[in-house]
């Protein structure tokens, strides 16, 4: 196993120095679940919920979280985002939504953290947006797929 990248010699955080790095296209797949109440879902899908349309504003709030991750996680790179896509998958038959990020840069540094915010808040705007009628939604299995690029090469959840 390597060592935590972020800590200098003396053990204090850092921002790692990528300025050497080459640019290269970087990609990110991350995932995750929002178990809910069936009639929940079922307002969802028919866009009943009371707040309007639940699956829209939560790909909006989850791009909006992927361009700004290097605010909220203090020793992310500030990076150009070229690509998003926030996919939603209701399974009514198990009872949750799935949140399926991807995205891509070309840069010095990977989009893994991005990803895995599009995710993390896609889903609490889900639940924000339907907590007044199911108050124990849980989220579960946020994760990383997939990662492609930079100097580690691919790597897969699988």
């Amino acid at each position: 196993m390597s060592k935590l990248s972020h800590f200098n010699k003396e053990g204090k955080a850092y921002m790692v120095d990528v300025s050497s790095k080459e640019d290269t296209n970087r990609i990110a797949i991350a995932t995750g679940n929002i178990f809910a109440e069936h009639q929940t879902l079922v307002l969802i899908k028919e866009g009943n919920a009371k707040k309007g349309d639940v699956l829209g504003i939560a790909r909006v709030a989850a791009i909006q979280a992927i361009k700004k991750t290097s605010e909220l996680i203090p020793l992310c790179h500030n990076i150009f985002i070229s690509k998003v896509n926030v996919e939603f998958n209701l399974n009514l038959e198990n009872n949750f939504v799935n949140c399926k990020v991807t995205v891509q840069s070309l840069g010095k540094t990977g989009v893994e953290m991005e990803a895995l915010t599009g995710v993390s808040i896609g889903l609490l705007t889900i639940y924000d947006m339907c907590k007044a009628v199911d108050r124990k939604m849980t989220i579960k299995d946020v994760k990383v797929l997939e990662k492609k690029g930079g100097k580690s090469g691919d790597w897969n959840f699988r």
